[in-house]
Parts: structure tokens; sequence; C-alpha cells
């Protein structure tokens, strides 16, 4: 695994709104490094948000200290490494923007700040799961889901072995805790429940949400959510905190289930058997009926994504469209590759804003197709171009059997729309244009 500062996961970046950090970066693995600030949203001359587009990697053995300004954020969001697939072995932590003093919140003061990361885990090393992909092989199935980077509680003698180290949430009974779930893994999209608890939808990715009751939440790739949970159970017993995997049809997926303990201060024993039932694993109307119902608290006085000065995006003129439309993985030059409107992106060995910066010719290309053209898939160094100052529409096709999601770094977006079948001009009759949630991860089912 990857630590930060010794620690798995790593300690978490507890700011407030227009705060300005610094973090320095030692470089301690033996290859190059990008640190990314997941859902910080970057100003147009920002060098400091991570990726490879931006950055250069920090050499082995080297540093780099990161500044940037949380400006007019709050909310849940974590850092990860963004190259080399390094993701796979940690480097992860939280994020928390605590908003100003003199402003508000849309709730009352919790009596606690929890924040779980859930992941999907392999027992293979990053590198060799680099390798496997390069040379066109599937993950196939984790060996575990982890929760807070522990394995899964002794639940079930057949699935899990004993001695495995997991872990325990501790809490006071009648208490109210604010609890921040991410999902930090690299593959598998995940359902969390604690059991018999309510999950009370508060904020995810710097927008606070309509307040609403989920028994479950679907919680895809690099998503974060903030529930407030009362510890209102009878304290007869421990109870269970689980994540399970969403959307395999394999049973070897049984021995996958992430499974942690919250410990009522004075619990009489431990949690019992049977684990809490999740919603069918196939349900795809689940999920996406559970997605649409999460709404922007347009009343909360709090930072905001805010384009263009105005609140209101469903009254902004559009300047920009794209429909980015994936397929399964296709074979390009000998190797297996994904591809959005028949392009793999290939990283160049100068980051193109760097290349823009310095006027350095033949790095990037900007001439990435707004629709699938009807030409042979190839990799290819092809930007978006954006009008400055424009407002974008990006419609996310997704042609694969298996969910995807998207990260827009540096940016919030509004999620309006989200169907099955294929897009058409028609589809905007749908889209939600008040009150859809600002975000930085959707998913695509």
């Amino acid at each position: 695994m990857i630590g930060i500062n010794k620690q798995f996961p790593g300690p978490i970046v507890n700011v407030a709104t227009n705060w300005n950090v610094v973090v320095n970066i030692q470089n301690n693995l033996d290859e190059p490094l990008l640190i990314t600030w997941n859902g910080i949203q970057q100003r147009r001359d920002s060098w400091q948000d991570g990726v490879s587009g931006t950055n250069c990697p920090i050499p082995a053995g080297w540093n780099w200290t990161y500044k940037f300004q949380v400006k007019d954020q709050i909310g849940s969001f974590f850092y990860f490494p963004s190259i080399n697939f390094q993701k796979a072995a940690g480097g992860y932590a939280g994020i928390i923007i605590n908003n100003r003093e003199v402003i508000p919140v849309p709730f009352g003061t919790p009596d606690g700040d929890i924040t779980i990361f859930i992941s999907d885990w392999y027992s293979k090393t990053y590198k060799d799961l680099s390798n496997d992909l390069q040379n066109g092989n599937d993950l196939g199935v984790p060996d575990g889901v982890l929760i807070n980077g522990f394995g899964p509680y002794h639940y079930n003698d057949s699935l899990v072995s004993a001695g495995i180290a997991y872990e325990t949430i501790s809490v006071e009974p009648g208490k109210t805790y604010r609890i921040r779930v991410h999902n930090v893994g690299i593959s598998t999209s995940l359902n969390f429940i604690i059991q018999n608890h309510n999950l009370l939808l508060i904020e995810t990715e710097g927008s606070y949400t309509v307040q609403q009751n989920y028994t479950n939440m679907d919680i895809h790739l690099g998503q974060s959510y903030s529930f407030l949970v009362t510890m209102d159970q009878n304290a007869s017993s421990d109870y269970y905190v689980v994540a399970s995997a969403r959307f395999v049809n394999s049973t070897d997926w049984a021995r996958v289930t992430g499974v942690a303990i919250l410990h009522y201060s004075n619990s009489q024993g431990p949690a019992s058997s049977p684990l809490p039932d999740p919603p069918n694993e196939l349900d795809t109307y689940f999920s996406m009926n559970q997605a649409r119902s999460i709404r922007w608290n347009v009343s909360a006085g709090v930072a905001r994504p805010n384009p263009q000065g105005s609140f209101r995006y469903g009254q902004i003129p559009v300047t920009d469209v794209y429909v980015l439309l994936n397929r399964p993985a296709e074979l390009i030059n000998g190797k297996l590759r994904t591809t959005l409107n028949g392009i793999s992106y290939i990283t160049p060995a100068t980051p193109p804003k760097l290349a823009q910066q310095y006027n350095a010719p033949g790095v990037f290309k900007l001439d990435f197709p707004n629709r699938l053209m009807n030409r042979l898939a190839k990799v290819d160094t092809s930007l978006i171009n954006g009008t400055y100052g424009g407002f974008m529409e990006i419609i996310f096709q997704n042609n694969d059997s298996i969910v995807q999601s998207y990260h827009m770094n540096g940016y919030a977006f509004y999620v309006v729309g989200m169907d099955y079948g294929v897009w058409t001009e028609n589809s905007r009759g749908t889209y939600n244009k008040w009150d859809g949630v600002a975000r930085c991860t959707t998913q695509d089912s």
C-alpha cells in the first residue's frame, strides 16, 4: 500500500471556505507521483490541480509544494494519486471544507464528524495491475472491499477468515454524527448501508442537498456524500456498516463485501448475522431513480458553484455541446483501449497546459469531435476546445455494459438529466433546470 505520513488512509485536510492551503508532498516512491485534489475548483491560472494535463509528476525522491485557495467552496472531497494506477494502492485521504462562521449551515451542529472511505481492493501490486491492463486483461473480481483501509468483519466463517483487522466506528447513543463517505476505489460501484439507521443526505461534493432519508446509497467511483446519522437504536448489540458491490452477477463477488462495525458505547454484545439486505445487485432502475431523487438545496445560504455570476443555470445560454460516447474496449495498435468518440487519450511528455504557456508546438490538438465520427478508433492527444467564459453542455452516452464514472477536475457541473437509452435533442425537454445538484463526479449506467 501507499501511505501518507505513515498513515493509510492519510491525514485529512481540514480547512474553511476561502482559506489558502499550502501542502508539501515528499515523494518517497521509486517512481513519479502526482496528487490531485478531487473536487477542488481551480482558478484559470492555477498550476495546482495535480493531473498530467497541468502538472509534471514529482520525480522519485523530490518534493513539490501545492498552493491553492478553496475559493467559495464547502463540503466533502478527497485527494489521491492521479497517475500510474497508484490509487489502487491507496495514497488517498479526505478533504473537509467548512463554512465560514458568518454563514449559517442548513442543519443543526452535529455531535461529531466521521469520515469513511470505501474501496475495492486487489492483492496484486498496483504495478502488476497496471501491467495487466496494458496487456489487454480485465482486472477481474477484487480480493475484497476495504472500509477505512481495513478488511471485513468476521461475519461469515465461510467467506471471511478469522483474524482479519476490521474497522470499528465508536459512537454515543442518542447523538447525531455527520458521516462523510467516499468511494475511493478503482473499478467498483458500491452500495453503502448502516444497519437499522437512516442516512439523512445533506451534501454531496460541495453542494448542500434537499434533505432526504435513505436506507442505503449507491456511491459510484470517485463520489462523495455527507449524511446525518442519529444513534437512535437499541444498544443491545453492535450494528453492521456494509459496502457491497453493485451491478455484478458473479457468485465470486459474495466474498468481496466490506463490513465494519458501528459500536455504541453502551453496547451489550456483537452484531449478529445476517447482513442487512442491499438493493437487488442488478436493479439499475433503483439506482437511477435514487440518483435522480438527489436535489440541490437552492435556499441554503452557502458557497456554491457560481457560473457567470448566476445560480440560475437553466437560464444561461449554452455555447458548446459535446456528446461523448464510450464503447467497450477495442484493439488499437494491438492493445485494448477504451475511447470517447473514437479517441483514446494518450498523455504527452509535456503537460498540455505547460505547452500552451510556452507555445510549444505539436504537443496536443484542439480538434476533439463533439460527436462520434465515422472513422476508425485511434490514440491521440486531442483536447476539447471550449469557449472561454462559455457554458458547456456535455452528454455522456454509455454504450458499454458496465457503469462509468466521469470526473471533471477543477470544476463543478450541474447534473440536469439521466435516463435510459440513446440521448436525442428531445431529451432536453426532461432536463431539471432549477435544482439539479452540482457535483464533480457523476455515473453513467
